[in-house]
C-alpha cells in the first residue's frame, strides 16, 4: 500500500522537483513539530531516496542568475547600424554621480547660498582677543590694585545709579570730564587701566569688524603701511590693524602664535589724542608686548608736519574709533574730520557708537568729506592730480545724502552689533560670568578718487539652488519620445534631433574661476542695497528694508514665485549684509513722517487718539520738588540736544 502511493505522487516531484522539496520539508518540519521527538522519520524504498538524492545535487550545484533586466530607449526607425567599436569611454551614465549627491546635500548653508549673496553676507564670527595682548593687559592689571580697578570701572562705565551687577548697567562709551586739571591728572592713570581693561575689548572687535569688512571689499591688493590714528586712546585702533594687516606666510613655529604682531604689515603708527592717561597706558601696553620693527608714536595734536607726501597717501589709513562723539562740541568735531581729510590717507574710516549721537556725528562727517572731495575736484589746482574727490566704500551704496540723517521724522540710526568673546581680566572686573559680549558701532568708510562705474553684469546669482532648477527647467523642456524594450546586444545610433540635458549648465558668470568671480563681485557690489533693518521673513515672500544706490531707504519684496535661488537668499539674509538681486516687482519708498520741530509729534502718528480718555486723571502723578528736578534737568539736555541738531547742524555746512 506505500508503495502505491508513493508511484502515484512521484510524476509531480519529477515535474517540479524544487517545489515538491520545499513542500516535504515543510510538512516534515511540521509534522515532526506537531510529533514532537517521539516520531521517527518517514521511511521510503531505496529507489526513490535515490532519487531524491540526485535531484538535491543538482538544484545544490545549479546557478542561480536574476532576471535580465531591460531598458527602455528612444525608438529611431531610421538608424539601424550597429556602433560596436564605440568605446566605453564615450558612454555616460544617465544618473549622477552618488558622491556629487552627498556632497550637495550635506553642503553647508554658505554652498547652498548664490557665490554673489555669499559675498554680501559675509562678516566675522566671534572676535577672539589676542593671547599676546591679553598678557600685556595681565601685566598692567596685576601692577595695580585689584579694588581699585573695580571700583574705577564702575565710576567710569555703569550708568548713574547702578553698581554694576546686571549687564545693562555696562557701557563702553568713555566721556568723563573732570572740573580741573589737577582732578585729571590724579585720575588720568587709573582712568586708564579701566579704560584698557573694559573699553579696550570692545573698541578692538568692532575696529576689527570693519577693518575686516574693508579688505573684503576692496580687495586682496589693498595693503596698508601707515597708520594715522584720531583719538588712540589707549591703542585699540593699533592692535586691530596690527592684527588685520598680516603677511601672507605660514608660520610653522607654535611660539609665532603668541607673537603675530611681528607678521604684521603695518610699519608706522602715529596715535593722536589729548587725553593723557589713556595715552600713557597705550605705551605701557606696548611696551609689554613683542612688535618688532613697529615704529609708535603718541602725539596730542596733529600739526601740518604730519601731513604725508603724495606717495605713502596709498597705503596710508585715517582712522578714528569712537571718538567723534566725546568731543564737546560740533566745532571740534569737524575739526578732527578735516585734519584726518588734510593728512593725505587715501582710505579714511570714522567708528562711533550706534547711538542718535553717534551715528549723526558719523553721518554729518561723511557728508562733510564727500564735499571737501568734490570741491577738490572743481579747484583748477588739482586738474593734473592722479586721485582726486571721493566716494563711499561702505556701507552705503551711494554718495549722496544719508536718508536716515535728512529724513526729518523720528530718529533712526544706522547701525551693527559685533560679538567678542570677553578675555579673563574683563569677567573679573565686571565679575561676571558671561563669556561673550557685544558692541553697537555705527562706521563709514572714505577713500580718495571717483566711485567705481556701475556694472550691468549679474554673475554669481546661481548656487546649488538654483542650478537644480535650472536642471529641472532644461528636462522639462525636453519633448516626450516613443519607448521600446531595449535587446541585450544591440546598439543604435542616437537620434540627431533628441534634446539631451546639457553635462554643463551654462549661465551668466558660470565660466569664471573663483578669483574671476571674486573681482567682478567687487565691483558690482558698490550698487547693491544693504540692509538696514532686520528683513521681515513671512511665508512667501520676504521683506527688506534697504538703502539702495538711489539714496533712499525702499523696501524690496523677494517673492517665492521670483525664483527659489532668490528666495532663498532673501531667507537667509541678515541686517547689515548687501543684497544681490534685484526685486520682481518695483521697490517701494519709505517716507518718515516729519516730527522735528512739531510741538506734539505723537499727534500725528495714526491711531493716536484710540482710546477712552475720561479716567486719565486718576493715573495722573502727584507733583514733587524731585520730579520737576529732573524735568528741569532733563529739558536742558533737550535743549543742548536741539541746539546741537540746529546749529550744530549749520556747523557742517559752513
Amino acid at each position: 500500500m506505500l508503495l502505491r502511493q508513493a508511484s502515484k505522487k512521484a510524476p509531480k516531484c519529477l515535474v517540479s522537483s524544487s517545489k515538491c522539496l520545499a513542500i516535504s520539508s515543510a510538512r516534515l518540519s511540521t509534522s515532526a513539530q506537531r510529533a514532537g521527538p517521539s516520531n521517527e522519520p518517514l521511511k521510503l524504498d531505496p529507489s526513490y531516496q535515490q532519487l531524491f538524492k540526485d535531484v538535491h545535487i543538482s538544484l545544490q550545484k545549479a546557478k542561480i542568475s536574476p532576471p535580465k533586466k531591460k531598458d527602455l530607449q528612444i525608438v529611431n526607425e531610421q538608424a539601424q547600424t550597429q556602433l560596436l567599436d564605440m568605446s566605453a569611454d564615450d558612454w555616460t551614465t544617465m544618473h549622477p554621480d552618488a558622491d556629487t549627491i552627498l556632497e550637495e546635500e550635506s553642503g553647508s548653508r554658505e554652498a547652498r547660498k548664490s557665490p554673489a549673496a555669499a559675498f554680501g553676507s559675509k562678516h566675522i564670527g566671534t572676535v577672539v582677543f589676542p593671547l599676546e595682548l591679553q598678557m600685556a593687559i595681565n601685566q598692567l592689571v596685576a601692577a595695580g590694585e585689584k579694588s581699585e580697578l573695580r571700583s574705577d570701572a564702575t565710576r567710569l562705565f555703569t550708568a548713574q545709579g547702578t553698581n554694576g551687577e546686571r549687564e545693562s548697567d555696562w557701557d563702553s562709551q568713555y566721556d568723563k570730564v573732570y572740573r580741573s586739571r589737577q582732578q585729571t591728572a590724579r585720575h588720568s592713570v587709573r582712568d586708564g587701566t579701566a579704560f584698557a581693561t573694559i573699553a579696550l575689548p570692545a573698541h578692538y572687535s568692532a575696529i576689527t569688524a570693519v577693518l575686516e569688512n574693508v579688505k573684503h571689499r576692496i580687495g586682496p591688493d589693498w595693503t596698508i603701511d601707515n597708520v594715522i590714528d584720531f583719538g588712540a586712546g589707549t591703542g585699540s585702533g593699533l592692535w586691530a590693524s596690527v592684527y588685520a594687516f598680516q603677511n601672507k606666510q605660514f608660520k610653522a613655529d607654535d611660539d609665532a602664535k603668541h607673537k603675530i604682531a611681528l607678521d604684521t604689515t603695518i610699519k608706522f603708527y602715529k596715535g593722536i589724542d589729548k587725553r593723557a592717561g589713556l595715552v600713557s597706558i597705550g605705551e605701557i601696553i606696548v611696551g609689554n608686548a613683542d612688535v618688532g620693527n613697529l615704529k609708535t608714536e603718541w602725539k596730542k595734536s596733529f600739526k601740518e608736519t604730519d601731513i604725508l607726501l603724495k606717495d605713502d597717501g596709498p597705503t596710508t589709513l585715517a582712522l578714528s574709533a569712537f571718538m567723534l562723539s566725546s568731543l564737546p562740541n560740533t566745532v571740534a568735531q569737524k575739526t578732527m574730520v578735516e585734519e584726518m581729510w588734510n593728512s593725505g590717507a587715501h582710505t579714511i574710516i570714522l567708528i562711533d557708537h550706534n547711538t542718535e549721537e553717534g551715528f549723526e556725528a558719523v553721518a554729518h562727517a561723511r557728508e562733510y568729506l564727500l564735499k571737501l572731495g568734490r570741491a577738490e575736484i572743481e579747484e583748477p589746482e588739482t586738474a593734473m592730480w592722479d586721485t582726486r574727490g571721493a566716494h563711499v566704500v561702505a556701507p552705503c551704496p551711494h554718495d549722496g545724502a544719508c536718508p536716515l540723517l535728512t529724513s526729518g521724522g523720528a530718529s533712526l540710526v544706522c547701525g551693527y552689533v559685533q560679538r567678542s568673546q570677553r578675555p579673563d581680566f574683563l569677567r573679573k572686573t565686571k565679575h561676571t560670568g558671561v563669556g561673550h559680549e557685544d558692541i553697537g558701532y555705527s562706521y563709514v568708510v572714505i577713500q580718495r578718487g571717483p566711485r567705481p562705474p556701475r556694472q550691468d553684469t549679474s554673475v554669481g546669482r546661481i548656487g546649488v539652488i538654483g542650478r537644480r532648477e535650472l536642471e529641472k527647467e532644461i528636462e522639462a523642456k525636453i519633448p516626450m519620445k516613443e519607448l521600446a524594450v531595449h535587446v541585450e546586444g544591440s546598439v543604435q545610433e542616437p537620434e540627431s534631433g533628441v534634446i539631451y540635458p546639457p553635462s554643463v549648465l551654462e549661465y551668466e558668470g558660470s565660466t569664471l574661476n573663483d578669483e574671476e568671480m571674486q573681482a567682478q563681485l567687487r565691483k558690482e557690489a558698490y550698487q547693491w542695497p544693504r540692509l538696514v533693518f532686520t528683513p521681515l521673513k513671512k511665508s512667501g515672500h520676504i521683506i527688506l528694508d534697504s538703502c539702495t544706490a538711489e539714496g533712499k531707504i525702499m523696501r524690496l519684496t523677494i517673492p517665492k514665485s521670483q525664483g527659489k535661488q532668490p528666495f532663498y537668499d532673501a531667507r537667509k539674509s541678515s541686517w547689515g549684509d548687501i543684497f544681490p538681486h534685484a526685486p520682481k516687482n518695483a521697490p517701494l519708498e519709505r517716507n518718515q513722517p516729519k516730527t522735528r520741530g512739531l510741538k506734539n509729534p505723537a499727534a500725528i502718528v495714526t491711531g493716536g487718539d484710540i482710546g477712552k480718555r475720561k479716567d486719565h486723571f486718576k493715573n495722573k502723578e502727584r507733583v514733587s520738588y524731585l520730579k520737576v528736578a529732573d524735568e528741569v534737568r532733563a529739558s536742558k539736555k533737550r535743549s543742548k540736544r536741539e541746539f546741537a541738531l540746529t546749529r550744530g547742524a549749520k556747523v557742517w555746512s559752513d
